[in-house]
């Protein structure tokens, strides 16, 4: 029977990957986190689920080695790409609503996008086939300034093409889901963070989940990110994209994504459609 495995990295990555049963769950998860133990370690928090069961819990390193701060159940990492799960169920939430279909087109929702946009579907986006220019090598290296979503769909409105025909190929897309996450800001008449925290934290229980925006909220019992280096550990928390919500913005604890976890089984949030 297959495991749902969490894994939270206080340098700012959490990946789930379903897994065969081990022999001795404790054994390989403490063997695989090794290098995250200690006071002086950028931490991580692994949660493995067997049968909508919490199997295994683990927690190591520091969440805030400055302030010497361990890693817990309740500590906020931030998620990067795997937000984009939130994302899409964003909108699928409004297309139950009828404020949208998959096949709507870009176009559609955003009149003043170039013609290329008539070919582009909501299904395209959400599939990685869009197309869409990568965002990230648009930003001038002069740029001081973190880019955000609503940046993301303007840089999108000054292209005249895409990598390929939309739906023809698969192309790997943070730029898809940026502007996704202004789909339901314009669709909605909410702001993403403000959507999400509605009609997805707040129905769950994910407290301490959200969608970060400097200045307007805060992060609870937050983990930092860090890079290691040969003979250092250098604070590295945020980059020019760490402030785009729609693609990786998301901040969650493994208490929290248990909940989401559990909500995934039901249809307490979205129709199994």
């Amino acid at each position: 029977m297959p495991q749902r495995y969490w894994w939270n990295f206080a340098g700012g990555c959490l990946m789930m990957f379903l897994l065969a049963c081990s022999s001795n769950p404790e054994k390989t998860v403490d063997e695989l986190f090794a290098p995250y133990r200690g006071d002086d370690k950028p931490g991580a928090a692994v949660l493995v689920i067997s049968e909508g069961k919490p199997l295994l819990t683990r927690c190591y390193g520091m969440a805030d080695i400055e302030k010497g701060i361990p890693v817990t159940p309740a500590t906020n990492f931030r998620l990067a790409s795997v937000s984009k799960q939130f994302t899409a169920a964003a909108i699928q939430l409004l297309v139950e609503e009828d404020k949208l279909d998959y096949d709507t087109t870009l176009r559609q929702i955003f009149p003043d996008f170039p013609d290329y946009a008539k070919s582009i579907t909501i299904r395209n986006i959400l599939q990685h086939t869009s197309g869409l220019i990568a965002y990230e090598d648009l930003i001038p290296d002069s740029a001081t300034v973190p880019v955000k979503d609503r940046d993301v769909l303007e840089m999108m409105k000054t292209q005249d093409s895409t990598y390929f025909t939309p739906g023809s190929a698969y192309r790997y897309s943070n730029t898809g889901y940026a502007v996704l996450a202004m789909v339901v800001e314009k669709l909605s008449g909410q702001s993403f963070a403000e959507f999400l925290h509605d009609r997805i934290f707040q129905p769950l229980g994910m407290d301490s989940t959200v969608a970060f925006e400097k200045g307007i909220s805060e992060v609870p019992q937050r983990a930092y990110g860090y890079a290691v280096h040969a003979d250092s550990i250098e604070f590295s928390d945020q980059s020019m994209t760490s402030s785009v919500l729609g693609d990786g913005g998301i901040y969650s604890s493994l208490n929290d994504l248990f909940r989401w976890d559990q909500a995934l089984y039901s249809e307490k949030l979205l129709s199994a459609a």
